[in-house]
């Protein structure tokens, strides 16, 4: 029986991952900080916990004991966590590390954390220029890319068999931030319309980990020093997102379709891209990846958690930092009223 070592193992990647590998055979160890986040579900089907802080080099090799077939790690966030891997590393036959595509900058130096939006030249393959390896705060926007950089450097530059996945958009059961509530939330709000700017023609590639867990897998059984992007078989627009996302709750609703330069505090969402981002998957199809779904197919997983969570009062509040932005419905309400008048 092969055996994976999860590091973040009890977040939304390494779940998906973990109920992957236990649904193939494998035996799988998940490290986290609090035992009571591993999902009853992942812990019947046979996965252990193991308590692990990620900056903890003991506790980390310890989790590992005499070695895995694969090693994961889903919270490789600066070169000083890269650094702090390389020993297992060292110990297990495949090592994944979960980057972003955040990394990627187009021929102007913009990325998409940047107060400029980029602008590339079609879909983004591996061989895209990134933002330099730096250090810093990881967790502001111009300090994350910079750090996966250097995390990736670290990794690849030890000559170890470790593939770093680029995901874009992370979507799935225990999403953080959960972007679909944007309009779940609206569906259970009952509201009668969606405003979206710019028409919804906004595209940011979504990936949901249940398609980063298909890939893992592949890489796993085929360890390398490589790059991949992970991403879904389709990229919906913002529009196309909303679409789904009432059809799968019977709801209706009118389509507020903003045009450019209108009121840019209505129609706000997380795919408002304002030049499309897409990424290019050809080399993970070229390894044998085959997607576990497309984007409607996969985020009915997160739908049903999200409305759960809502009807037991643990949805994201109405004044949460990310999403409070996007629900000003008493400007929408005011806009109808206007319109109709």
């Amino acid at each position: 029986m092969p055996r994976a070592l999860v590091l973040g193992g009890t977040g939304q990647i390494g779940l998906a991952t973990a109920r992957r590998l236990l649904a193939a055979g494998w035996d799988v160890d998940l490290t986290g900080r609090d035992a009571a986040r591993m999902p009853p579900d992942v812990a019947a089907a046979g996965a252990r916990f193991a308590a692990a802080d990620r900056a903890d080099e003991g506790q980390l090799a310890a989790a590992l004991g005499a070695g895995a077939d694969l090693l994961l790690d889903c919270i490789c966030f600066t070169a000083a966590d890269a650094r702090r891997l390389l020993p297992l590393a060292r110990e297990a036959r495949s090592t994944v590390m979960i980057s972003s595509k955040a990394v990627y900058v187009d021929r102007d130096g913009n990325h998409s954390n940047s107060a400029v939006a980029p602008r590339f030249d079609g879909a983004v393959g591996e061989a895209q220029p990134t933002v330099a390896p730096g250090g810093g705060d990881y967790a502001t926007r111009e300090g994350y890319g910079a750090n996966k950089v250097a995390a990736e450097q670290v990794l690849l530059d030890s000559g170890l068999p470790v593939s770093v996945l680029r995901p874009s958009k992370v979507h799935g059961r225990g999403a953080a931030p959960p972007r679909e509530w944007v309009f779940v939330r609206r569906v259970l709000d009952r509201r009668a319309a969606v405003f979206l700017a710019r028409r919804g023609v906004g595209i940011d590639h979504p990936t949901a980990a249940a398609n980063i867990a298909a890939l893992v897998e592949v890489v796993a059984a085929d360890p390398g020093r490589r790059i991949l992007n992970s991403a879904d078989p389709d990229a919906p627009s913002g529009l196309e997102i909303s679409r789904t996302i009432a059809r799968m709750l019977d709801h209706e609703w009118e389509e507020v379709l903003l045009d450019e330069g209108e009121d840019e505090s209505l129609g706000r969402h997380p795919w408002d891209a304002r030049h499309p981002i897409l990424l290019d998957t050809s080399a993970a199809t070229a390894l044998g990846y085959t997607p576990a779904g497309d984007y409607a197919s996969t985020v009915a997983d997160e739908v049903e958690w999200l409305v759960a969570l809502a009807r037991r009062g643990a949805a994201p509040p109405p004044d949460d930092e990310f999403f409070a932005p996007f629900f000003d419905y008493a400007a929408e309400d005011g806009r109808l009223a206007a319109a109709r008048a």
